[in-house]
C-alpha cells in the first residue's frame, strides 16, 4: 500500500511541477530548520567525530547533503532577512548591525516572505524559535506571513544575564520575552530557562505538525541553539561528558530526530521536504571544519558556507551529495516553484531557482555563474576574491585551497582585477536599487521588569532544576 501511495504521490508531484500549483492534500509539507551559529564542521555528515548526531546522520543517509550551500551574511539579522525574502540584506535595509530590543527598525512588512508565499497557495504557516527581524509588533511573524508564532524575538544573549549590557548603549538588558502570537507570555529568567529553549520549541513545532496533519503546512524552526550563552540540563551535560558545546549540538540533533519521528508516525514522511541549515559560521566552541573563518568578520568560507541537508523520502535520492552551489536567497524562489506560488514582479529578488539541487536531482546545476558574498567577496567557478581581515583583497582557488591559505592575488593580478570590477559593479547596483526597512516613530520594550510575566519553566508547569553554563 505504501509503494502504491508513493508512486501516485510522486506522479502528482511531477505533474504539478509541469502544470503549476498543486492543490489540497497533494501539496508537500515543508520543514525549514535554521540553526543559530552552527559551523560547517559541527555535525557528523560534515566530518565531526566528537558530537554525536545520529538523527542528522540518518537525514544525510536517507537524503541529500549539499556541500556548497551559502548563507547571505555572517550575522543573525541580515542572514535571516535574506532567507525570508530571497533578497540581499543590503538591498532591504537589514544589513549592518543586528536588531536589538526596542529598536524602531525591522523587516518591512511590505517585503514578500516565504510565509507570504506559502499562505498564498493555502498553506498553514508556523514559526517556532528565534525571529530576530524586529521585536515591535509591526515586525513580528504574524505581520509577515505566519499564522502561528512561539519563541524569542531576538538573540538569547540579549538578556540581563549578559552583564556587558547592550552592545552600543551599554545599558542593562530588559527581560528576554517568550512570545506567543503577538504577546509576551513568559520570560527567560536564568540558565535553567535557557536550557529549555530547544526542547520547548520542538514541543511547539510537533503540536503544530499534529494540528495541521490533514493540511499542507510550512514549519519554520529557527532554533536559538547553539548561540551563546549555552546551558545544558544535568542529564544532557552528563550524556555529553560535561561538554556543554557538544550537549547543545546534540540537543539540536535530538530535535531533528523528534521531527523526523513525528512525520513518520503521522505518515507524512513521504509528503514532507525537510531542510536543515544554519544562519552563519560558528561562534566560540563550534567548528568550521576544514574551512577558514567563523561568525562575523570577513567573508571567508567558514563564515558563510553552512552544513545543509535536505530530506524527502521517495523524492530525494538516499545518500545523495550535491556539489552545485546554492544559497539561502534561493530558498524562497525554489519553494515558490515547488508549491506553485507566484513571486513578486514589482521588485528585485536576488535568489534563483535551485530546486533541482535542493531535491538532489542527478544533473542539478547551480543557477549561480557568479556568487556574491554580499559586497565583500565574489566567487566565479573555483576562483574567489574576498576582502580580507585587513581590508585588502585576497584571491583563492577553492578547488585547490579550500582552507584559503594561499593568497594568489600577486600571481593572478589580471584575474583579481576582473573579479573586483564585477564585485564593484554588484555593489553599485545594490546601492542604486535599495528598499527601506520597516521604521517606526515610536517603540517600547516588550517586558520592562522581571516578574511582569512568569518564568519560562513556571509557564510550562515545570519544577526547578539545575543547568550548567558553558565555561569560557
Amino acid at each position: 500500500m505504501k509503494t502504491h501511495y508513493s508512486f501516485f504521490s510522486c506522479l502528482l508531484f511531477n505533474l504539478a511541477l509541469l502544470c503549476g500549483p498543486v492543490f489540497g492534500a497533494d501539496k508537500p509539507n515543508i520543514v525549514l530548520m535554521f540553526i543559530d551559529d552552527m559551523g560547517y564542521g559541527d555535525i557528523g555528515p560534515f566530518g565531526n567525530t566528537v558530537n554525536q548526531t545520529p538523527n542528522l546522520d540518518r537525514m544525510a543517509r536517507e537524503g541529500n547533503r549539499l556541500s556548497q550551500f551559502y548563507v547571505s551574511n555572517t550575522a543573525c539579522t541580515p542572514s535571516r532577512s535574506a532567507l525570508m525574502t530571497g533578497t540581499y540584506a543590503a538591498r532591504i535595509g537589514m544589513d549592518g548591525t543586528v536588531c536589538f530590543p526596542n529598536e524602531k527598525r525591522g523587516l518591512n512588512p511590505k517585503e514578500h516572505t516565504i510565509g507570504d508565499a506559502m499562505k498564498s497557495v493555502g498553506y498553514r504557516t508556523g514559526i517556532f524559535g528565534k525571529w530576530h527581524l524586529g521585536d515591535q509588533r509591526a515586525f513580528l511573524p504574524l505581520q509577515n506571513g505566519f499564522d502561528e508564532y512561539f519563541g524569542i524575538p531576538y538573540s538569547n544573549d540579549m538578556w540581563p544575564g549578559n552583564l556587558k549590557g547592550h552592545r552600543h548603549t551599554k545599558e542593562p538588558y530588559t527581560p528576554l520575552p517568550i512570545i506567543r502570537q503577538n504577546k509576551p507570555v513568559a520570560y527567560v529568567s536564568d540558565g535553567a530557562d535557557q536550557s529549555l529553549l530547544c526542547e520547548v520549541i520542538t514541543d511547539e513545532a510537533i503540536k503544530f505538525i499534529k494540528k495541521n496533519k490533514e493540511d499542507p503546512f510550512f514549519l519554520y524552526m529557527p532554533h536559538a541553539y547553539v548561540h551563546l550563552p549555552r546551558f545544558g540540563r544535568l542529564d544532557l551535560a552528563n550524556k555529553a561528558d560535561g561538554n556543554i558545546d557538544r550537549a547543545a549540538v546534540e540537543e539540536v540533533d535530538t530535535s531533528v530526530g523528534r521531527i523526523l519521528d513525528t512525520l513518520k508516525e503521522l505518515n507524512l514522511d513521504e509528503k514532507t521536504l525537510f531542510i536543515f541549515t544554519s544562519d552563519n559560521g560558528p561562534a566560540r566552541g563550534m567548528s568550521a571544519g576544514p574551512l577558514r573563518g567563523h561568525k562575523g568578520g570577513p567573508k571567508y568560507e567558514g563564515h558563510m558556507r553552512e552544513p545543509t541537508l535536505t530530506w524527502w523520502p521517495g523524492t530525494i535520492p538516499a545518500g545523495k551529495v550535491t556539489d552545485a552551489i546554492t544559497a539561502s536567497i534561493d530558498v524562497l524562489p525554489s519553494l515558490a516553484k515547488l508549491v506553485g506560488a507566484k513571486m513578486p514582479v514589482d521588485r528585485i529578488i536576488d535568489g534563483k531557482d535551485s530546486l533541482s539541487a535542493l531535491l538532489g536531482e542527478q544533473k542539478a546545476q547551480s543557477p549561480h555563474d557568479i556568487l556574491y558574498y554580499e559586497i565583500d567577496g565574489i566567487r566565479r567557478g573555483n576562483w574567489k576574491l574576498v576582502r580580507g581581515a585587513k581590508g585588502n583583497f585576497e584571491l583563492y582557488n577553492l578547488k585547490n585551497d579550500l582552507a584559503e591559505t594561499s593568497n594568489l592575488i600577486e600571481k593572478r593580478p589580471k584575474l583579481a582585477k576582473e573579479l573586483q570590477s564585477l564585485l564593484d559593479a554588484h555593489a553599485g547596483e545594490l546601492s542604486a536599487n535599495t528598499r527601506p526597512p520597516g521604521m517606526l516613530e515610536h517603540s517600547d520594550f516588550l517586558l520592562r521588569v522581571p516578574g511582569s510575566a512568569p518564568r519560562l519553566r513556571d509557564y510550562l508547569g515545570l519544577k526547578d532544576f539545575e543547568a550548567i553554563e558553558r565555561s569560557e
